[in-house]
């Protein structure tokens, strides 16, 4: 018998992890008129760009730009205050510039760092070893506080690695301690490259919640590479779990290697040689399933819905998302005398 929470909150996160996969640049005001819907659609949690060097990923070569575009615009200025925004920021560079801009007036209310459990993935993703970013780590969620800023730490290839195979998920529960022993403020356990099937993931947040009861600040974020997304969502509703993030469309996934017809670092050769069905969920068919179920995601289903087939006009393609082509199940029969 299905035994899930009748209330969850989503963020979006399709502006930063959903575009950079994409290998053509996102303008700027597409993004802005993204993160306005989404916040007129009810979302309180957005991710909005990565302070990493834009010389390895273009994408975010706006990221000062469209952080102030979004606390200038008129549409959403009694709401923005009241929304947490997110930027990942994972070296000591990124974490300066996100002060930075928070110290100007329109910085994040929210960075983002991530560790790995295996060695090998966190090297390739930080250009550090796990001891060297642990002690990093301590260093600047300290100066994010004294700025104001809130940290989540994310633990990543809890289910396994794409390089170097089987993980244990007993180690992520340690790091899951370890963030909060240094002074993160919530986690996002990651599954980064579609790893993780069902069973696994309830029996790991059972294992969570028995050692973390307040489910608020652990964020469930899964890729769907092999198909599994929505039924590991399902898994870890049934865990309990009652945080989650995707991105519209379900894009998403390593940072592209190319962008607008020209090679650039990114973070390096991609991992499956299918680029483009390593996105996320898809936050319309996810949203859709959730009130189909009667859990309220505190959004507007239908703004959702019209949101997602917005982006993929933005992006130029068809993406992942099957409800916004065949819309919410009918409550009413139509058409009958």
């Amino acid at each position: 018998m299905f035994n899930y929470p009748k209330k969850v909150t989503i963020g979006d996160i399709t502006i930063r992890d959903g575009f950079q996969n994409i290998e053509k640049f996102i303008p700027t005001e597409a993004k802005l008129w993204i993160a306005e819907q989404l916040i007129l659609a009810g979302f309180k949690k957005i991710e909005i760009t990565n302070f990493g060097n834009p010389m390895g990923m273009p994408q975010f070569k706006d990221a000062d730009d469209i952080f102030q575009k979004i606390f200038k615009s008129k549409k959403i200025k009694d709401f923005v205050n009241d929304i947490e925004f997110t930027a990942v920021t994972i070296r000591e560079k990124a974490i300066d510039r996100a002060i930075q801009a928070k110290l100007e007036g329109h910085g994040p209310s929210r960075i983002l760092l991530m560790v790995s459990t295996s060695e090998s993935h966190h090297k390739k993703n930080s250009g550090l070893s796990l001891a060297e970013y642990w002690k990093m780590s301590e260093e600047y969620i300290k100066k994010a506080h004294d700025a104001g800023i809130k940290v989540c730490g994310t633990v990543s290839t809890i289910w396994g690695c794409p390089i170097e195979g089987p993980t244990k998920m007993e180690k992520a529960i340690e790091f899951t301690h370890r963030w909060f022993d240094i002074g993160a403020d919530d986690i996002e356990h990651a599954d980064h490259d579609g790893s993780a099937s069902p069973d696994r993931v309830y029996k790991y947040f059972s294992m969570l919640l028995d050692e973390f009861q307040d489910t608020s600040k652990h964020i469930v974020h899964f890729h769907t590479t092999r198909g599994w997304g929505l039924a590991n969502v399902l898994a870890a509703l049934q865990a309990g779990m009652t945080e989650y993030e995707a991105t519209m469309g379900g894009i998403g996934g390593q940072p592209a290697n190319f962008i607008d017809g020209i090679p650039v670092a990114g973070t390096g050769s991609y991992y499956t040689p299918a680029r483009n069905v390593t996105g996320l969920n898809s936050i319309e068919d996810m949203v859709v399933m959730m009130d189909e179920m009667g859990i309220d995601t505190q959004l507007d289903v239908d703004a959702v819905l019209r949101i997602g087939q917005m982006v993929e006009r933005i992006v130029g393609n068809r993406l992942r998302s099957e409800t916004i082509k065949t819309g919410r199940i009918p409550k009413t029969l139509t058409g009958r005398k």
